[in-house]
């Protein structure tokens, strides 16, 4: 049907720590956005095993997901390409496990579009829901 993929964006990835800000748009959210960014503020992960252990496990989440793509991984970070059924609308969507604190940033970014209807909040708390880390 239709394929609106646009271009994977070049600032993906864990730079100082952090993964890239949200847009001003209204279709991305990140654990890593002020928390008086309702917007765009989302809870991060906690788990209590090795970073190793916690992103094979979310690993396992997401392959049991519709229309996704893993593109990069390693034992602290790992990043998915979703796509959307009727549109082929791509989203982007990050995770980070951060040594030592317990704690998985996410961030979930549309490449198009300006409003995501709430998808990408959706699919995180989807995520959290299967979390047993």
């Amino acid at each position: 049907m239709f394929h609106f993929s646009g271009q994977r964006p070049s600032n993906l990835g864990v730079k100082d720590g952090k993964l890239a800000a949200c847009p001003a748009s209204p279709n991305c959210v990140s654990s890593q956005a002020d928390a008086a960014d309702a917007e765009h503020a989302i809870a991060p992960l906690t788990y209590r095993s090795t970073p190793g252990e916690a992103i094979a496990t979310l690993k396992g989440i997401i392959q049991g997901m519709e229309r996704t793509e893993i593109i990069d991984e390693s034992d602290t970070y790992l990043y998915v390409e979703f796509t959307s059924a009727l549109m082929g609308f791509v989203d982007d969507v990050e995770f980070y496990a951060e040594p030592d604190t317990g704690i998985i940033h996410v961030r979930s970014a549309s490449r198009l579009g300006q409003s995501d209807l709430g998808v990408n909040r959706t699919r995180i708390e989807a995520i959290r829901t299967s979390w047993t880390a």
